[in-house]
C-alpha cells in the first residue's frame, strides 16, 4: 500500500512541472494568429483592432499570419494541424461554419477546435456601384427576372454566408443573379468600388465608408430588423422576404486538447481586450457589434450555423464550384 501510494506520489511531481508551466510560463514566446484571409478584408480588420490590446495583455507579441484562399479553410487547415499548445490559435469567419458541409475538410470544426469566444456579429449588405441604375433591391430583382442569368454579384468567396444567404434570397423570390466569387472581401472590395462588378454582398466592415462616401449604394441588409450600422436600409426581411435573417461572424478558436490554464487564460485576455473602450469603440465604428461570448455559448452558436446553412447549402445544391 506504501508503495502504490508512493508511485502515485511521484508520477503526481513528475506532472505539476508541465501543469506550473502552462499556469505561469505561457505565454513565453510570440503568439501566432492565423487569419485564414488576405489583408484588407473585415477578419483582418478586426484582428488588427484587438491585436495591440491582446499582446499587450499576454506580455508577448500576436502575430497575425493571413494564410488565405480556399474560403477560408487553407489558413484554417494549418491551424487546426497546429500543436495544441497555446502557439497558435485561429481568427475565423463565417465561411468556417458553411465550409464544413460545402468541402471535404481534414478535420471538424468542433472536434479539431476549441471555440474561445464568439468576437462580433454584424449585417451582410447589397450594395450596387453608384453608376448602376438600380435604387432600390427590387428594382434588382425585376432586371434579375426579366434577363435571367444577367445581373452579376461579388462575394467573399465560394460557400461562405455572403455566397450562401444570397442564394437563399434568389430561391425564396424566385430570380438568378450571377455570382463572381473572389479569394476574400479585400480584393472583392477592390473591384467593387472601381465599378468591375455591379453588385457586392459583403459585412459592412469593409464596406461602411464607401457607403457613407456614396460610391457603393446599399439596398438591404440580411439582419432580421433594421441595424444602426447601415441607417435607413431595410431588411430583407421587411422587402418581401419574411423571416429572412443572416448575420455574419468573426469567432475567435484554439486546439482542442490545448491546456486549460491556456485556454483560460487566452480567454479573460480576450475578453479583456474587448471590453477595452477604444477597442470596442473601433469595432462597432466599422459596422459589427462586439460579442465577447463565453466559450460553450461560442460552441453552441457555431453548432447552430453549421447545421442552419448546412440545410440551406443541400437543398440548394451549392458545391465548391458554384
Amino acid at each position: 500500500m506504501h508503495r502504490r501510494s508512493l508511485l502515485a506520489g511521484l508520477a503526481a511531481g513528475l506532472c505539476l512541472p508541465s501543469v506550473l508551466r502552462a499556469q505561469s510560463a505561457w505565454p513565453d514566446r510570440p503568439i501566432r494568429l492565423i487569419v485564414p484571409w488576405p489583408p484588407g478584408g473585415s477578419t483582418d480588420t478586426i484582428a488588427r483592432i484587438f491585436q495591440p490590446r491582446l499582446a499587450a495583455l499576454l506580455g508577448q507579441p500576436v502575430v497575425i499570419d493571413n494564410r488565405g484562399g480556399a474560403s477560408g479553410s487553407i489558413g484554417a487547415i494549418e491551424a487546426a494541424r497546429a500543436p495544441a499548445d497555446g502557439s497558435t490559435w485561429l481568427f475565423q469567419y463565417d465561411n468556417e461554419a458553411t465550409n464544413q458541409t460545402l468541402l471535404r475538410l481534414p478535420y471538424r470544426t468542433l472536434e479539431a477546435f476549441a471555440p474561445v469566444s464568439l468576437v462580433a456579429s454584424g449585417p451582410l449588405a447589397l450594395v450596387a456601384h453608384q453608376s448602376t441604375p438600380w435604387r432600390s433591391f427590387q428594382d434588382v430583382v425585376a432586371a434579375a427576372k426579366a434577363q435571367p442569368d444577367t445581373v452579376s454579384y461579388a462575394s467573399s468567396g465560394i460557400g461562405g454566408l455572403a455566397h450562401v444567404a444570397t442564394t437563399l434570397l434568389q430561391q425564396q423570390g424566385g430570380f438568378s443573379l450571377v455570382h463572381v466569387p473572389y479569394r476574400g472581401g479585400g480584393p472583392a472590395l477592390t473591384d467593387a468600388i472601381a465599378g468591375q462588378v455591379p453588385l457586392f454582398m459583403s459585412n459592412v466592415v469593409i464596406i461602411s465608408q464607401h457607403i457613407r462616401a456614396g460610391t457603393l449604394r446599399p439596398l438591404g441588409v440580411t439582419t432580421g430588423a433594421p441595424t444602426r450600422h447601415v441607417p435607413g436600409v431595410a431588411p430583407f426581411a421587411a422587402q418581401g422576404f419574411p423571416g429572412f435573417d443572416a448575420p455574419t461572424w468573426w469567432a475567435f478558436l484554439g486546439r482542442a486538447g490545448t491546456p486549460e490554464p491556456v485556454m483560460r487564460r487566452m480567454q479573460e485576455a480576450l475578453a479583456q481586450a474587448l471590453a477595452d473602450p477604444e477597442v470596442r469603440g473601433k469595432i462597432e465604428e466599422q459596422g459589427a457589434d462586439v460579442r465577447a461570448t463565453g466559450a460553450e455559448e461560442a460552441r453552441q452558436f457555431l453548432a447552430g450555423e453549421i447545421g442552419r446553412w448546412g440545410q440551406v447549402i443541400r437543398a440548394n445544391n451549392i458545391r465548391a464550384d458554384s
